[in-house]
């Protein structure tokens, strides 16, 4: 059964690797059907990575075969690897945290460690810097065109082995709601927390209430000030904050046709903390 391949990368689309991983899977079946979900994760972020896979699978039919590569470790001692979550996707990947969210959220049910003696595209043996063409691409490719069953990637390992990303979680109070600053949409420069709506139900705030928010990063105070929760942009001024739901059904902050990110030079992790308070 041929199954649907989709790409992640920090390589950027100015050069020829993305291209290069697309035409290694074409090789394996011509008639795959390939995917880019992004090529422009931060250099070297896992975190968005982690993010961003995260943010796309579960709107993937079930069997879908993700390759995620922000590998900073690439050559290394890290392992490459192939797991199947709890919702039924496949992600082949370095063992560096990119799979930190979907482990939290869809969970990891079976991983397997890549035998590169079988899983790796022939002739490139002395080649350590372009796994994402030699070792992910191949094998995802091999996997998704039904050449390879996922027993097939190499041997066995414990879920619980996995790297992981330190993950701050949402918490609630009588009055407020607090957690991280998860990922910005990019192209906008809001910031997407990791709070779910149901927190400001849980503390009686509606559309409409003046909010007072706070950032900080690493505990240091980087912006105060207060603004309007709307349900959408038209609910403020031009030039103005606002606290609004996101596309996941979690609590973000915008400025009405302006970045905030770039405004206050905000950045996303767990290091990245937020609060709203009635």
């Amino acid at each position: 059964m041929t199954r649907a391949l989709v790409l992640q990368s920090d390589f950027g689309i100015s050069d020829g690797a993305v291209s290069a991983m697309h035409g290694v899977a074409h090789s394996v079946d011509h008639q795959l059907s390939i995917f880019d979900l992004t090529h422009d994760i931060p250099p070297f972020n896992i975190w968005e990575g982690s993010y961003r896979l995260w943010q796309t699978i579960a709107y993937w039919t079930k069997g879908t075969v993700f390759v995620s590569v922000v590998d900073p470790g690439v050559g290394s001692t890290r392992r490459s690897i192939g797991v199947k979550t709890g919702s039924g996707h496949y992600v082949i990947t370095p063992d560096n945290g990119t799979l930190t969210h979907v482990s939290r959220t869809e969970g990891i049910v079976e991983v397997r460690e890549i035998d590169e003696k079988v899983n790796r595209l022939p002739r490139s043996g002395e080649s350590y810097t372009f796994h994402g063409r030699d070792i992910y691409a191949y094998t995802g490719a091999r996997l998704a065109a039904g050449v390879i069953n996922f027993e097939e990637i190499g041997p066995a390992l414990d879920p619980a082995s996995l790297e992981r990303i330190p993950v701050k979680d949402p918490e609630v109070g009588e009055t407020s709601a607090s957690g991280i600053i998860d990922i910005l949409d990019i192209r906008f420069g809001n910031l997407w927390t990791n709070i779910p709506r149901d927190f400001f139900n849980m503390i009686d705030v509606r559309y409409g209430d003046t909010l007072k928010v706070t950032i900080t990063h690493n505990g240091d105070e980087v912006y105060r000030n207060s603004m309007t929760f709307g349900r959408s942009f038209a609910d403020t001024h031009k030039g103005e904050p606002l606290v609004y739901v996101n596309s996941l059904d979690n609590l973000a902050v915008a400025i009405n046709q302006g970045s905030f990110a770039r405004a206050y030079n905000i950045r996303t992790g767990s290091n990245w903390t937020i609060d709203f308070e009635k």
